[in-house]
């Protein structure tokens, strides 16, 4: 089970931090991700973070976004910076459980989803 926390509403050049809690599970064993959906648009990767603590990143957000995770808390993290009205998005954590070697990105490769949380980023 996942649960998203941490969304809300920012002005543009805003941060944000969103929370992912899994439960159940070796949570160190698992690859998570944060995925985001915007009205009209396809789901769409943010972040991922994978076992090994490798990462991908979408080009829109690198070096604005940064993804963490604390595996005795069973959490992952998206710090979000400089935020942009593009940015606008009810964003989704996903967990699956992989092997070391294994770096997921797209949000078919995941098995497990939480709730979304709203983030609004006004202009």
């Amino acid at each position: 089970q996942l649960q998203a926390f941490g969304g809300g509403l920012v002005q543009a050049g805003g941060s944000l931090r969103l929370s992912c809690v899994v439960s159940g599970g070796t949570f160190s064993r698992y690859a998570v991700g944060w995925f985001r959906q915007a009205p009209g648009k396809d789901r769409e990767t943010v972040a991922v973070i994978n076992r090994s603590g490798s990462t991908t990143f979408a080009d829109s957000v690198k070096g604005r976004f940064a993804i963490s995770r604390d595996n005795s808390k069973k959490t992952v993290y998206l710090q979000m910076n400089s935020l942009k009205p593009e940015d606008t998005a009810v964003y989704y954590c996903a967990a699956r459980r992989t092997i070391l070697t294994h770096t997921l990105s797209t949000p078919e490769d995941f098995t497990s989803w939480g709730q979304g949380t709203q983030v609004t980023v006004s202009s």
